[in-house]
């Protein structure tokens, strides 16, 4: 995605991934721009790999999302094993805004898909740059531990007074009527949750219990994908004291039930 300024140069949303092929395209894209500035809303491999090269290539600045940063307990995000050590000069906060030419970017942050999500908001444009949080053809993936359902919500709760009327998101098309979509998310999520205490309160339960029992028909190759999907919504349930986990180690096999 690009930005362009007032004075011809250009800022690029969100590079992409380290592959060869996809940065000579991007290059080739904007081969007669002058790139300035590289936003990144997080640093999932897909969106900010590429990011250092394109660096490298342009002399752009990289700014954006703060650095990944594992957790204490040692627990690693599974989605970030593809993410590049990605260099960000500076990392961006809620409520800064960037100036670049004739635009100015105002950073919302939004964790809940990762921890350090960001989207960036252009008041001119009534336009937001809503990377994983918000996309037009899917719900985000909420993958623990970094990820987080509650916050995934709550980030989703800050949008509902907001003015933009079109969102950009890193995949697929973009959302036209962003207000209407948000609470459509909302409501299927809402709905998964119900369902996960629909099933436990037939019983205890493990994770792939309640995929076969919430996800019905579900292809095989998006099992995993529920499966982690249905952690979130747990730790989640279970934060609000809502369900109870019995066994102590957080595994495929460990057991839920109604608090």
């Amino acid at each position: 995605m690009q930005l362009h300024c007032r004075d011809g140069a250009i800022a690029i949303v969100d590079p992409g991934p380290a592959d060869e092929s996809h940065l000579r395209a991007l290059l080739a894209a904007v081969r007669s721009e002058r790139v300035e500035t590289i936003l990144v809303t997080h640093t999932h491999g897909d969106h900010s790999m590429a990011a250092n090269a394109l660096r490298g290539a342009t002399g752009a600045r990289v700014v954006g999302a703060a650095p990944y940063a594992p957790r204490r307990d040692g627990q690693r995000a599974l989605i970030h094993r593809m993410t590049a050590t990605t260099r960000l000069t500076p990392c961006f906060w809620d409520g800064e805004r960037l100036q670049g030419g004739d635009f100015a970017v105002e950073v919302v942050a939004t964790p809940g898909h990762c921890a350090n999500h960001l989207c960036f908001a252009m008041a001119e444009e009534r336009a937001l740059f809503s990377g994983d949080h918000v996309m037009a053809w899917s719900t985000s993936v909420v993958t623990p531990p970094d990820g987080s359902m509650s916050a995934y919500m709550a980030s989703h709760d800050r949008f509902g007074v907001r003015a933009e009327t079109i969102f950009w998101p890193g995949h697929g098309g973009s959302v036209l009527e962003p207000q209407g979509h948000l609470r459509a998310l909302i409501r299927h999520r809402r709905h998964r949750e119900a369902a996960i205490l629909a099933a436990l309160r037939e019983g205890e339960a493990a994770i792939p219990d309640l995929v076969a029992k919430v996800y019905v028909d579900l292809a095989p190759p998006l099992i995993h994908a529920a499966g982690l999907s249905t952690l979130s919504h747990l730790k989640d349930l279970s934060e609000r004291g809502l369900v109870v986990r019995i066994a102590p180690a957080e595994s495929r096999d460990t057991r839920f039930r109604l608090a």
